[in-house]
Order: structure tokens, then C-alpha cells, then sequence
């Protein structure tokens, strides 16, 4: 198969588990949800091409396992990273909580980020490096059973180096392209263009089977 030249955009998704990760991405790149759930092992990807401008991008979007026993895999699946997504459930405190811990593991586990991008995104500064946050499940019972207010969010969306911020429903399909067109943009300032092979590539993440209680949506 002949090279094709592309710009390639690789981005982090990280949330706790069950906050909807891989049900936004499936949602995102194959318009389809599933209120059946099975915990993502380790990390998967999923590509979707965009045109911007007349940019030709290919996303490639890691899922990343939010279990805590797979957190130590997480430098090898980080490095090359154009933009970090982090997830969180409207209605879990717990996991709102959790994003200062994600925000930081993924700025200390990227030491090549200093590499290829020495002055614009050193990792050790939150300020610079792309980051973007979403705010999963606002449909859940109407919005009535949110813990975590749009202005707690962004308040600390704000303290972070002003991060973009979006509310979003994998199961209603709400608001996800968006976050994911912004994400793409974000990316585009820090771009690397390398000519890629598309063989072999995985076009789905992982099936959801049951599981007793909650769902990803």
C-alpha cells in the first residue's frame, strides 16, 4: 500500500472508570451507544479523519483504562500526545475530584513532550500543554442528579491554565463532535506531520458487554 501523507493527531482520553470514555468515542466515531458496560483493560484506539481548512487530519484517539492497577502502563501509551482529553461524571463527585490526579500523572508520565515540543509544551507547565475537559452523562435524570456544578468546572477549568470546557451525553449524542472538533484544533497548534501507513489500524473499540449495575453513557 502506497504512503499517504497525513496529519496525524494522537489524543489521551483519561477519566475514572465508568465516567463514559469509551462510550463518547464510539458515540464520536461510530454514532452508536450502548447502555451495556464493560470496563476498558489497559487501552485501545479508535481513528476518525476531519478536514480543517484544507488540512487532511487523522484524530487517533486512545481509550485509556481508568482502574488504578493499569495506571502504571500509562507513560508507555502517552508519549507522542498531541492533546489530552479528561473525562468526568456530572453526577460522581469522586470522579470530579480525580482530574487534578489524572491532569497531573499525565503532565509527569510524558517526558518525550519535551522533545518534540520543546517551547511550546513543556510537560512540567499545565499552562501550555492542550488539554481539554468534558463533563459526561448531563442527562442523567434530567440534569436533576448532577453533584458537580458548570461553575465548579469551569472554576477549575480556569485554575488549570484556562482549558476548554464542555458538557456532553454519550447516550443522547449531546454535544460530542464539538469537544472533539476543538480538540482537533487545539491539536493543530503542536502538529507533527509524518507520513503513516493506515494497514492494520483497529476502526472500533471495545464492545460493551454487561455488567452488573451503572452504565457508560
Amino acid at each position: 500500500m502506497a504512503t499517504r501523507r497525513r496529519t496525524l493527531l494522537k489524543v489521551i482520553v483519561l477519566g475514572d472508570s465508568g465516567v463514559g470514555k469509551t462510550s463518547l468515542m464510539n458515540q464520536y466515531v461510530h454514532k452508536k451507544f450502548s447502555l451495556q458496560y464493560k470496563a476498558t483493560i489497559a487501552a485501545d484506539f479508535v481513528t476518525k479523519e476531519l478536514q480543517i481548512g484544507n488540512k487532511l487530519v487523522t484524530l487517533q484517539i486512545w481509550d485509556t483504562a481508568g482502574q488504578e492497577r493499569f495506571q502504571s502502563l500509562g507513560a508507555a501509551f502517552y508519549r507522542g500526545a498531541d492533546c489530552c482529553a479528561l473525562v468526568y461524571d456530572l453526577n460522581v463527585s469522586k470522579s470530579f475530584d480525580s482530574l487534578d490526579n489524572w491532569h497531573e500523572e499525565f503532565l509527569k508520565q510524558v517526558p518525550s513532550l519535551t522533545l518534540l515540543y520543546t517551547e511550546q509544551a513543556n510537560p512540567s507547565d499545565p499552562k501550555t500543554f492542550p488539554f481539554i475537559v468534558l463533563g459526561n452523562k448531563v442527562d442523567i435524570h434530567g440534569g436533576r442528579s448532577r453533584v458537580v456544578s458548570e461553575k465548579k468546572a469551569a472554576d477549575w477549568c480556569a485554575s488549570n491554565g484556562n482549558i476548554p470546557y464542555f458538557e456532553t451525553s454519550a447516550k443522547e449524542d449531546y454535544n460530542v463532535d464539538g469537544p472533539f472538533l476543538t480538540i482537533a484544533k487545539t491539536a493543530l497548534a503542536n502538529e507533527h506531520d509524518q507520513d503513516i501507513y493506515f494497514q492494520g489500524i483497529p476502526q472500533a473499540v471495545i464492545e460493551n458487554e454487561p455488567r452488573g449495575g451503572g452504565c457508560a453513557c
